[in-house]
């Protein structure tokens, strides 16, 4: 408790207060419906301990649903036990429970309130579905703006924060699932109430937790395909650290190519990985020659220029990456047909490596390196333009050329920027054909 400062317990405190006096009024209602209560706030409390554990989620239905059916304090009951005894994973834990208790109760008091004042209590348990929409979907909007006013309200309280704008980016992000949510709700209620009863009516959820369950899949998925990529690009940075950085400079070059192009936002997501490993490589040439300061012998070149084929090897078992694979393969390839491992020309190149190729010498060309200081971009794309067409695709120059006029260049900030007193790591022999393009 010691770590939470004195004005958010505070604000913690005020907030269960007010949730507190929301609920007394249903407390010694005898026409409080306790069995609809008690079955809502067990659901909700059952649902809760799965929820945010599986699914780092919330059943907002359900609380809806009570919104939707019951008076203002008697929905307000609802959260409190799922949300006092919910999984909670830092502490203080009983701070936070009841931060979430209190806050619940007030959001779903206040949609009640607005739901009953536009007569939706009416419509719904008529079954007049076109007639209960309006009422439902103002209750979702405030409850949306209740639980946005309470959470925005901490940090402009404790941290100073302006309190519009830490609400308003709270609001915008939780509208639409809350929107889906209310929907959900809003049908569990119709059905509670239509002679098909509650059992009924809480098979509405069903549908629901399954497309929860698909969509933390696809979150745990995407994260386990970040994890691996940052596995590979930190150990190409372990072994040739005077790159670093520019693997995640060229993923963001290549992006802007392909939104350039009109190319899908699954094409894009491809084409950064494909800039992020393209010279993942590396990992199979042995390090001498990546760090050696001097000449190459052609024997010597012979084993650098295999870096994109051991690139293709190390990732083939990564099936997510697609056609990205392809462009760790080709993208030192040459439209001339000049270029390594097959000597490829024109559109025998994939296009994705085509991309990946004038991003890598982009950012080659803009980066300081050791032994040459970074060019300008304008006289970058310059010299892009100039080896257009027997080098780079044009097409893909013009599409970088043209972003990069309108949008600028701002690549991320990267540990290429040595520290004081550490020197430099020695130029690799890949980065010296770059610089020379």
């Amino acid at each position: 408790m010691e770590a939470i400062p004195a004005r958010a317990r505070g604000y913690v405190a005020c907030v269960a207060l007010g949730a507190l006096c929301c609920t007394l009024p249903s407390l010694p209602g005898p026409r409080t419906p306790w069995w609809a209560v008690a079955l809502l706030a067990a659901v909700y409390a059952a649902g809760e301990q799965v929820a945010r554990r599986r699914f780092a989620a919330t059943l907002h239905p359900v609380l809806l649903a009570g919104a939707f059916l019951l008076a203002p304090s008697a929905a307000a009951l609802v959260p409190l036990p799922g949300a006092l005894f919910s999984h909670v994973e830092q502490p203080p834990f009983l701070l936070r429970r009841v931060w979430r208790a209190a806050e619940s109760s007030l959001a779903v008091w206040l949609a009640a309130r607005t739901h009953g004042a536009l007569g939706g209590r009416e419509a719904v348990a008529g079954s007049d579905l076109p007639c209960a929409l309006l009422p439902a979907g103002a209750a979702v909007l405030v409850f949306c703006a209740a639980l946005a006013l309470l959470d925005g309200g901490m940090p402009a309280l404790v941290e100073g924060l302006p309190l519009r704008a830490a609400c308003q980016g709270l609001f915008l992000r939780s509208l639409a699932p809350v929107a889906v949510h209310g929907l959900a709700g809003l049908m569990t209620a119709v059905l509670w109430s239509s002679p098909y009863g509650p059992v009924a009516a809480l098979l509405v959820l069903f549908p629901m937790a399954v497309s929860w369950w698909v969509f933390a899949q696809y979150h745990r998925e995407r994260a386990a395909h970040q994890a691996t990529i940052r596995a590979l690009v930190q150990a190409v940075d372990l072994k040739d650290g005077y790159t670093r950085g520019h693997s995640e400079r060229v993923g963001q070059a290549s992006m802007s190519i392909g939104r350039e192009l009109g190319m899908d936002e699954h094409r894009i997501e491809m084409l950064r990985f494909a800039g992020i490993l393209h010279d993942v490589g590396k990992l199979g040439v042995p390090t001498r020659l990546l760090r050696k300061d001097g000449p190459l012998t052609p024997e010597e070149r012979r084993v650098i220029e295999l870096h994109p084929e051991y690139g293709h090897e190390i990732t083939r078992g990564i099936s997510f990456l697609g056609e990205a694979r392809s462009a760790i393969l080709h993208h030192h390839e040459r439209i001339d047909g000049t270029g390594y491992p097959y000597g490829l020309a024109g559109g025998q190149i994939p296009e994705c490596a085509r991309v990946v190729a004038v991003a890598d010498a982009f950012d080659a060309m803009t980066s300081t390196r050791s032994y040459s200081r970074a060019r300008p971009v304008a006289a970058a794309l310059e010299e892009l333009r100039r080896c257009a067409g027997s080098h780079f695709d044009p097409r893909m120059v013009t599409a970088l050329t043209r972003a990069v006029d309108r949008d600028g260049w701002h690549p991320v900030v990267t540990a290429e920027e040595t520290r004081p007193g550490v020197p430099a790591p020695a130029p690799t022999p890949d980065d010296r054909s770059e610089a020379r393009r």
